[in-house]
């Protein structure tokens, strides 16, 4: 399957690509205590809504670079939309071994730390780009409850249990790595519900206008099992947030 491709169908409706809806995202914004002209990275930044929706309500300036095009432009027209072309700077590439040129004061990886190889690998990348004293923030799901089984967790697209650490355990790993833990946001199963069914009817109007694109059985296939899938496994069993950290 082409992942990439996939995820330009399933969520090209999305503002956020992750289970936090605008709420939760404003939630985490007021949280961190952001200052006017705070500079932030966001790499997988997606569709943007993050830094647009941050440099209108608290000031900040930042840059975002996603490896979709679909989704960098996306987020170039929502920075319009919101009157802050000015203040971020969207770039469409790879996100894996970006550093700022100029330092920042959040450097962040919401939801996509297989750019580092993990989490530990993301944070060691993320820690090349704050001033002293910023912060760092990562995106990453926990197992809500232990899957009983490996076909528990393959069922919520993890390829094995160990993939994921139960919230405590996720916690106590950013210690290990000489981190404070600041701040956390954590999605809901409500946030998760918006997040995954949204895909559905985008995938289902992507077929009604797509009816012979090759891609389309990949899609069908897809609109096919995830409801199912994600009410038995992902939603009972996946839990996500976002953790603020602060070196120590």
């Amino acid at each position: 399957m082409d992942i990439l491709r996939i995820f330009n169908v399933m969520e090209s409706a999305h503002r956020i690509h992750n289970p936090f809806t605008p709420e939760k995202l404003a939630t985490l914004g007021a949280a961190l205590r952001l200052e006017k002209g705070t500079r932030i990275l966001d790499l997988g930044s997606g569709s943007g809504e993050m830094l647009c929706t941050w440099a209108r309500d608290h000031g900040i300036v930042g840059t975002g670079v996603d490896m979709s095009l679909l989704f960098t432009e996306q987020a170039k027209r929502r920075a319009m939309e919101l009157g802050v072309a000015d203040q971020v700077a969207f770039i469409h590439g790879d996100a894996a071994g970006y550093v700022s040129d100029e330092k920042v004061g959040v450097a962040s990886c919401i939801g996509a730390t297989w750019i580092g190889g993990g989490v530990a690998g993301t944070i060691e990348l993320l820690a090349r780009s704050p001033l002293p004293g910023g912060m760092i923030l990562v995106g990453e799901p926990f197992w809500r409850q232990m899957p009983p089984t490996e076909a528990v967790a393959q069922g919520c697209e993890a390829t094995a249990i160990a993939d994921f650490l139960l919230l405590p355990d996720l916690l106590a790993s950013f210690g290990r790595l000489g981190y404070d833990v600041v701040e956390m946001v954590l999605a809901d199963q409500d946030s998760w519900d918006r997040y995954e069914a949204t895909k559905w009817l985008t995938m289902r109007r992507w077929l009604e206008a797509n009816p012979e694109d090759p891609f389309a059985t990949e899609v069908r296939a897809m609109l096919t099992s995830e409801p199912l899938r994600y009410a038995t496994f992902t939603r009972e069993f996946l839990g996500w947030g976002v953790f603020a950290l602060m070196t120590r």
